[in-house]
Parts: C-alpha cells; sequence; structure tokens
C-alpha cells in the first residue's frame, strides 16, 4: 500500500488519482484483516479464562458430570463472544479507539456474566458463583490487555500509512485545514484527508489545499461530493460546515451514501477539545442536538481530587526519601550553594507560591538570562529553555534527565500549592503576558506533572504547550489523571523532551 508520507505529500491535484478503487479495497482488506485477528485473539482468551475457572472450580468436584460442565463452558464461550459482538467492540470506528473500546469490553463482559449469573441461580447451579468469580476478572482483564497489545500495533502500524480511512472533507478552506492539521498531528486516530470538495469552488480544477507539506486535492463544490468520492477513494465523508452545506443537503447526501456507495457519513459538530465524557448526543424534536457538560472545578470532584494528591504526595515522598538524601549529598558535595532551589511561580486563582526543586544549576544562575537569551530554544522564545545550558551542574544534568529535581514539588502538593497533575506552573512574567484565554490555566492548580509532561515537554511549542493546558482545564476527570500519571512514569524513563 503507498505509504502514508507518500500520499501526504504527493501533491497530487484531483486528476492524478487514476485508481482510487484499489486504495480503497486495500484499506478495507485491512480493517478486516486486523477485525478477523481480534476476533481469534478474543476468542483464545475467553476460552483459556473460562477452561481456567474449570479446573480450578470443578477439577476435583466428582458429582458434576463432565458433558454438563463441557456444555455449560460451551455456552459461557459463546455468549460472552456473541456479546463482544453485540456491543461492537470489533467495529472498524472502535478499535484502536481506547477508552471507548476499553469500556465496550468491560460492559460486555458484565452483561454476560449477569446473564449467566442468573441463568445459574434460576438452575440451582451453585458451584456457578465460584465459577464466575474466577472467569470474570481473568478473562475481562485478558480481553483488556490483548486490546491494548493490538492497540499498540495498529497505532504503529496507522503511523505508516496502514489501516487508515480515506476521508473526503466538505467545508469552507479554513475548518479543512484545520481538519487536515489535527488529523495529521494524529496519525494513530487512523484518519487522513485524501480529498476536499469546497462549498463554492465550483466544479473540479487543477487546485489543491496544502496544510504544513500536506496536499489535498479540491475536488469541486459540495455538488461533486460523490464524483469526488470515487475520485479519491474515500471510505468517509466528514462535513467540518454544516450551516454552509445546509440541513437538507447533509439528508439527501447520506440518503445517497446509503443507497449507492459503502461510505460512511461523519458531521463535525464543531466544538474542539472537548473529551467525550462531557458530550451527550440527544435527539429533540427530530434535531441530534450535543449537549457540552461544563467543566467541574468544585464540589465531589474537587475534593476527590485533593484527597488523591494528598495520599499520592506523601506516598511519592517517603518511598523517594532515600533518592533525595542521595541527591542532595551529591548536590552539596559537588557546588557550591543550596540543596534546593525555590522559584516563585503563580498558581490557582494567579496567587504566587514559592515552588521547590533541586538545585541543578550554579548559584546566581537567573542573574545570567539576559546574556543568554540569543542561545534561547523554549517555546518560540516564550520560555527560557537551552538545550546544552552552561549554567547546569554535572550533578545537575543527571538530576534534570531523570526529572530527580522536581520531587521536592510534592510538599508544594502537600502544602496545596500544586496538584500532582495539572497545567505547568508559570512564572510571573508568562502570565503578564497572557490574553483572556490563556488565563483559564489559572482556574486549576499547576501540577508536578501534566498533559505537557507526556506530550513533548520541552520539545513543545508555545502554542500547543497552552492548547494541552486549556483542553486539561476543560476535561479535567480522575481518570486522566491517572492516565497522565502512568503516562508520566514512561516519559521520565525514556527521557522524552527533558533538558
Amino acid at each position: 500500500m503507498t505509504s502514508l508520507l507518500e500520499r501526504r505529500t504527493s501533491g497530487s491535484p484531483a486528476t492524478a488519482h487514476p485508481v482510487p478503487a484499489p486504495r480503497r479495497a486495500t484499506s478495507e482488506r485491512q480493517r478486516h484483516r486486523y477485525s478477523h485477528r481480534l476476533l481469534i485473539s478474543d476468542a483464545l482468551v475467553v476460552c483459556a479464562s473460562i477452561t481456567l475457572a474449570q479446573y480450578v472450580r470443578f477439577g476435583d468436584w466428582p458429582d458434576f458430570p463432565s458433558p454438563v460442565r463441557t456444555l455449560f463452558s460451551f455456552i459461557f464461550v459463546a455468549l460472552w463472544l456473541s456479546f463482544l459482538a453485540i456491543f461492537n467492540t470489533r467495529s472498524p470506528r472502535v478499535v484502536g479507539a481506547g477508552i471507548d473500546e476499553y469500556r465496550r469490553i468491560v460492559s460486555a463482559s458484565f452483561w454476560t456474566f449477569g446473564i449467566i449469573a442468573m441463568a445459574g441461580l434460576l438452575a440451582n447451579i451453585e458451584p456457578s458463583r465460584v465459577y464466575l468469580a474466577i472467569a470474570l476478572p481473568v478473562g475481562t482483564m485478558g480481553l483488556l490487555t490483548s486490546r491494548n497489545m493490538w492497540r499498540k500495533y495498529i497505532c504503529r502500524r496507522r503511523a505508516h500509512g496502514e489501516y487508515q480511512r480515506m476521508v473526503l472533507a466538505i467545508g469552507d478552506r479554513r475548518k479543512v485545514t484545520r481538519l487536515v492539521q489535527e488529523l495529521d498531528r494524529n496519525p494513530s486516530d487512523g484518519y487522513v484527508v485524501v480529498g476536499a470538495c469546497i462549498p463554492g469552488s465550483g466544479p473540479p480544477r487543477d487546485e489543491a489545499l496544502t496544510v504544513e507539506g500536506h496536499k489535498v486535492p479540491i475536488l469541486g463544490d459540495e455538488s461533486h461530493v460523490l464524483a469526488a468520492i470515487d475520485n479519491c477513494g474515500a471510505d468517509a465523508v466528514v462535513v467540518t460546515q454544516t450551516e454552509g452545506y445546509g440541513i437538507t443537503a447533509i439528508r439527501n447526501l447520506m440518503w445517497q451514501l446509503e443507497t449507492t456507495r459503502d461510505v460512511d457519513l461523519v458531521v463535525s459538530p464543531g466544538v474542539w477539545d472537548v473529551a467525550e465524557a462531557r458530550l451527550t448526543l440527544q435527539p429533540v424534536a427530530g434535531f441530534p442536538l450535543l449537549h457540552v457538560e461544563k467543566p467541574r472545578y468544585t464540589g465531589t470532584q474537587h475534593f476527590q481530587k485533593r484527597a488523591f494528591d494528598f495520599v499520592f504526595s506523601l506516598v511519592a515522598l517517603i518511598v523517594s526519601s532515600p533518592l533525595l538524601i542521595a541527591a542532595a549529598i551529591a548536590i552539596k558535595l559537588t557546588s557550591k550553594g543550596p540543596v534546593f532551589y525555590r522559584s516563585e511561580r503563580i498558581g490557582i486563582n494567579g496567587e504566587p507560591f514559592t515552588m521547590l526543586k533541586l538545585r541543578t544549576m550554579k548559584v546566581g544562575a537567573d542573574a545570567q538570562i539576559d546574556s543568554l537569551l540569543s542561545l534561547n530554544e523554549g517555546a518560540g522564545g516564550r520560555l527560557f529553555k537551552i538545550r546544552h545550558d552552561p549554567r547546569i551542574t554535572p550533578v545537575g544534568k543527571i538530576l534534570r534527565r531523570f526529572s530527580i529535581d522536581e520531587l521536592p514539588q510534592f510538599i508544594n502538593v502537600i502544602k496545596q500549592d500544586m496538584s500532582v497533575v495539572g497545567p505547568r506552573p508559570p512564572l510571573r512574567r508568562e502570565v503578564e503576558n497572557y490574553d483572556g484565554d490563556v488565563k483559564r490555566r489559572l482556574l486549576v492548580r499547576p501540577g508536578v506533572t501534566g498533559i505537557w509532561q507526556v506530550s513533548g515537554r520541552s520539545e513543545l511549542s508555545w502554542e500547543e504547550s497552552i492548547r494541552l493546558d486549556l483542553s486539561y482545564v476543560d476535561n479535567w476527570s480522575m481518570a486522566g489523571d491517572l492516565i497522565i500519571i502512568a503516562k508520566t512514569v514512561k516519559a521520565v524513563l525514556t527521557r522524552n523532551g527533558a533538558y
């Protein structure tokens, strides 16, 4: 299959796609093959977990006839696999999607066990209770682990242009450009724009929309959608401009795709950076209305976050205390000055606080910033970062590479100046340059780690760092914090973006 890089840099206009059908067919074959592999792995996991449960619970119980036991297990396997299919856990729209895929697997598993438990109770089969208690956690965890491994596999393949869904985008140039940028930034999601229909552009011309090196052929206006699908080999149509395209036109397109093309229709609601947990689709008076829940910063969730912060930080300080003592001794023996570096940062609601770190630079390093501005490599010049900073001590380099210097910040968390997870703690001079939108970062406590920490750290641009922080502020959840903490451990061990 043509690589993703080749597709995105070919620059071919509408007339340069002579064989779109094989591309679409290849994409479909890849997805069907992947779905078939998932079915096989699911069956193996389910059979193994039920076999284990049968052996542990029934192996030495002579009053339970073997044929009945075997039939019971066979029904169990069939029912579990059926519910995995009913919940569409292997749908092309779900596989590799992460949380939604895992949620469906858990739901399918609990439905299976609920029905088996009720049937066992009605049939007065007492051993089924222990049998289920063994098979449920083993099988569910096995399925989740298996899907996680498959997800990592498909993300790697998608980065090389495989298992992609070919998208025809409909909308004005600005919205199509934004769609291309975001899909290109996240290739693991499995969507790539291969064509665009721009309202008002007229019939197809030898023209392309160029977005950061990715050339998207413009295949006419909204009246040329069906021909554009055949031209570019798309298997999904994304409407990014509902107000310009029109309700009637979307309905007619939906009917046409249903009867003449095996192509999915996706309508963008026009909101961005909103977590799935805050979105609810509800039909009202024939209109599919998308409800967006407000961000929650107070109440029960706030108490839950504070309790987690206190317990996690206390444990982290106790566990890391030998490492902190060793680092403090190394700092004292190799350079003059205090062990801790105290820096003023701006916290929640714009309140200043003193952030603690292990000292990694020579004494008086702050006074040298003006002379080193020409070497600044950080975030478009707004953040001061130098990859090979001459002020860093030899011990400081080691502490920074493994983020050991940041461990004292857990003291700030216990003092309620910071949180374990949150936006990057800003300096006063940064906050003074904030505009109206960026000030939303100050609605929550800054974090020892955050989405910026697991997305590139010092290598992020200023705009991307702000976007990630604002996304975190609007979409905070306890589950999201746990995921960020897990990813932080990986980022620290791989030293990704740290300098």
